[in-house]
């Protein structure tokens, strides 16, 4: 289906683009002949003078029509590029190429560095497509963290229902440019909640005085023209207005502050609303969101149009030729004025709005996600807990044909698998596995996995861990203070952890890492949690033994054949038996 559209939007690009450079050849020869006539008409009088006002019209003509054909050529290129990124997705080369927003993210997240749910070749990356600041915000917030089981019932409907709407996630991506680039929602939202700098009476008498020396500048420019009063009259007016810019400024200063620059983040703004507002949406959660986007009788789109023209209207003033007769015609008084009345009626609903339209957006990027991804089920949130069970779950940033599947197991029985096995294995991947479906889980979305139930968990991983110079930490320390971090999430969190610990202690000697990971493990299970712990020391996989039953020992193991090393990626039960870190070295050159 991707590729029937991309056809269809190629060739309406290809038929745009003809059409302009058609028009560009048209123009130049209106402005030529609008030459030649103009020629004939003073310098040789061969052409009487009206008819210099058809070439003229006519090249006006071929402006705003031209315009039409530049922007309609624009949005179907947006289009072009939406379905290839689309298909990148599906081939796999889609890693650098999106929205990435590291930014989004505290670095002391306890899991989402490990998992990579941001930067280059993400899953945020995978996942969104937002036109707006509050969709990127809404979607990354859902990443890091979990939603209850009501929240994530509610959202896989919502996914469900728009999973298969391919017109309206292409309309949204055709509203705007890209969303770096746009005010940040923050703004707009202090903007529209701040004390209003206008009292009723100063906002009445601003009005009154603002109208009053706008008609008297008019009625001293046509006095001026008409009679033999002179000038003075509109000088007296010119001065007058000069004092009430002066007294007024300030609070129109308060008023503009915050809406001058994103005229066209609210183009952008009005146009999804307008989109989401259209849309016939069934399922509960679908249906509060609509009814957010109304404020009485009138639609939020409306309210935001109106909003985005007075501020066009207002910025006409800056233009040279038109600045000295909106100085006349107190332009700015009048058009502030209007826009402070627009927030004072929908300012403290701007919040809203703007939290609708991103739960909306990210709402599609996860439905797209369901779309492009069939075989992968909506998770089974289960009340108990801790409880995770996926059955042949697999890395989804993985492309299907190179992701090995295994099935995983934690509950009140066992708690704790001690993953052992040589480097390059797999032990790490399968701890991110693990930990990014139970992400997208709890998000709301679709999981790479033949069947997974889980309980509502909070997730916290040690695999991405760096020293700091900054900060002066080692790695050891930086991740003690991690451990430190989840051990409080495990106890606020009454037996919801699910902890990822990969190489743990890597930083010590043989000793104080058994003896400490041992201490660390049991107090995580001792607190309910439940999770996954890596090691390629196999004095580690000693403490399964200890703590069982509620912990077991699994391995991944590789097979050399004719000098190279073979994976499978495949899970089996215990500890392992070889290790591979000799022939690695070999295998790159190292003499050992």
């Amino acid at each position: 289906m991707y590729n029937e559209r991309l056809a269809a939007r190629r060739g309406a690009l290809a038929r745009w683009r003809n059409l302009d450079e058609r028009i560009a050849n048209l123009r130049l020869v209106v402005f030529v002949l609008g030459v030649v006539v103009g020629i004939a008409s003073f310098a040789l009088d061969l052409i009487a003078g009206p008819w210099l006002v058809a070439p003229f019209v006519g090249f006006i003509s071929l402006v705003v029509w031209h315009a039409y054909v530049i922007r309609s050529a624009r949005t179907v290129e947006i289009a072009v590029e939406y379905y290839l990124r689309a298909l990148s997705r599906l081939d796999g080369t889609w890693p650098g190429t999106g929205n990435q927003r590291c930014d989004l993210v505290d670095d002391e997240h306890p899991y989402a560095a490990d998992l990579d749910l941001f930067g280059h070749g993400s899953m945020f990356e995978l996942l969104c497509n937002a036109r707006t600041q509050a969709g990127e915000r809404s979607l990354a917030a859902w990443l890091a963290a979990p939603a209850s089981k009501e929240v994530v019932c509610g959202r896989q409907a919502a996914v469900d229902e728009l999973r298969d709407r391919i017109d309206l996630r292409e309309d949204l991506a055709m509203l705007g440019r890209d969303v770096g680039e746009f005010v940040h929602p923050d703004a707009l939202i202090a903007w529209g909640e701040r004390p209003s700098p206008f009292s009723p009476a100063v906002a009445r008498w601003a009005r009154i005085a603002a109208w009053m020396l706008a008609s008297a500048a008019v009625g001293s420019v046509v006095a001026w023209a008409l009679t033999p009063v002179g000038p003075w009259p509109l000088i007296v007016v010119i001065v007058l207005e000069w004092v009430t810019g002066r007294l007024l400024r300030d609070r129109l200063d308060a008023v503009l502050a915050g809406v001058q620059q994103p005229e066209e983040e609210l183009v952008v703004l009005a146009r999804v609303l307008d989109r989401m507002q259209q849309e016939r949406l069934q399922s509960p959660r679908l249906a509060v969101l609509r009814q957010q986007l109304l404020t009485g009788n009138i639609v939020a789109s409306v309210s935001i149009a109106a909003l985005e023209r007075r501020i066009s209207w207002l910025n006409a003033q800056r233009n040279q030729f038109f600045a000295p007769f909106a100085y006349l015609l107190m332009w700015g008084v009048h058009f502030g004025l209007a826009i402070e009345g627009w927030r004072r009626q929908y300012g403290t609903q701007i919040r809203f709005w703007l939290d609708a339209v991103g739960e909306l957006e990210a709402l599609c990027d996860l439905s797209g996600y369901a779309f492009e991804h069939p075989a992968d089920p909506f998770p089974e949130i289960r009340d108990c807990g801790p409880y995770f069970e996926g059955e042949e779950i697999g890395h989804p940033l993985l492309v299907e044909t190179d992701c090995v599947r295994n099935s995983v197991r934690l509950d009140g029985e066992c708690r704790a698998m001690i993953v052992s096995g040589s480097n390059m294995s797999g032990k790490t991947t399968l701890l991110r596995t693990v930990g990014i479906n139970a992400v997208l889980a709890l998000a709301g979305a679709p999981v790479r996995a033949k069947r997974l139930v889980l309980s509502e968990l909070k997730v916290g991983a040690t695999i991405r861990i760096h020293d700091s110079i900054q900060k002066g930490r080692s790695r050891f320390y930086s991740e003690i203070k991690r451990l430190q971090t989840l051990m409080e999430i495990s106890r606020k969190g009454d037996g919801k952890l699910l902890f990822l610990l990969d190489e743990i202690l890597h930083g010590t000697n043989s000793h104080d890492r058994r003896v400490g990971g041992e201490a660390v493990l049991r107090s995580f299970i001792d607190a309910r949690g439940i999770g996954l712990v890596t090691t390629h020391d196999l004095a580690l996989a000693g403490i399964a033994d200890s703590l069982s039953p509620r912990a077991v020992n699994v391995h991944f193991a590789d097979t050399l054949e004719q000098g190279k090393l073979h994976f499978d990626y495949v899970m089996r039960p215990g500890v392992v038996t070889r290790s591979n870190a000799l022939e690695l070295m070999r295998s790159v050159g190292l003499d050992v």
